[in-house]
């Protein structure tokens, strides 16, 4: 049901795909429930980067500054709700023990930090290996490459383990709501204030 190893493997796969063919890569309707979850996950992450990323040009307009913090918002929105469908997908298939102890973090929020990792080792790998940079950069960047990857290895396993104490009764989580209020026209007085 939940494999780590799979998930990091789907996550750099796919980095590798969105960044050759952009608008033609589509999410593997064949996937499993959490797979297919995930996989959606790790395209909001995706394009979220990568829209982030506009914002930072430098000379950008007012106007384009405007719009992709509107599609920041949205994207991120998406990246939660889905992080979030992620952990009822499992819950509704677990019988946790109530006795276990809680463990904070919960396995789609490690889903999702697992995704970013992907996109820095990803974007950190180009740097270590851009024929214009200089070769203190590319050394630089083939060591924050190998912090990179050690970190997602430490938090495969993580996953692993806690997914593994869950199963076992020795674990459990549950479903945190981001809540965000940011979006909700009634919740941010931002929005509310001007309608």
């Amino acid at each position: 049901m939940l494999d780590a190893l799979l998930i990091t493997r789907m996550q750099e796969e796919m980095t590798a795909a969105l960044h050759e063919a952009e608008n033609e890569v589509a999410i593997e309707t064949g996937a499993d429930g959490l797979m297919a979850l995930a996989m959606a996950q790790h395209r909001a992450n995706f394009d979220l980067w990568h829209e982030e990323d506009k914002a930072r040009v430098p000379g950008a307009p007012d106007a384009e500054i405007v719009r992709v913090k509107h599609a920041i918002d949205t994207l991120n929105q998406r990246r939660n709700d889905l992080v979030e469908k992620m952990d009822v997908w499992l819950i509704d298939r677990l019988e946790q023990d109530p006795s276990a102890p809680l463990h904070s973090e919960t396995p789609g929020l490690m889903i999702d930090r697992l995704s970013i990792l992907a996109l820095k080792i990803y974007h950190t790998r180009e740097e270590a290996n851009r024929a214009t940079a200089t070769e203190e950069h590319r050394s630089r960047n083939v060591n924050r490459l190998a912090l990179l990857e050690e970190q997602r290895e430490d938090l495969a396993a993580c996953l692993d383990a806690l997914w593994s104490e869950v199963l076992g009764g020795r674990r459990r989580f549950k479903l945190y709501r981001q809540m965000k209020m940011y979006n909700d026209p009634e919740l941010n007085p931002a929005v509310y204030g001007r309608v």
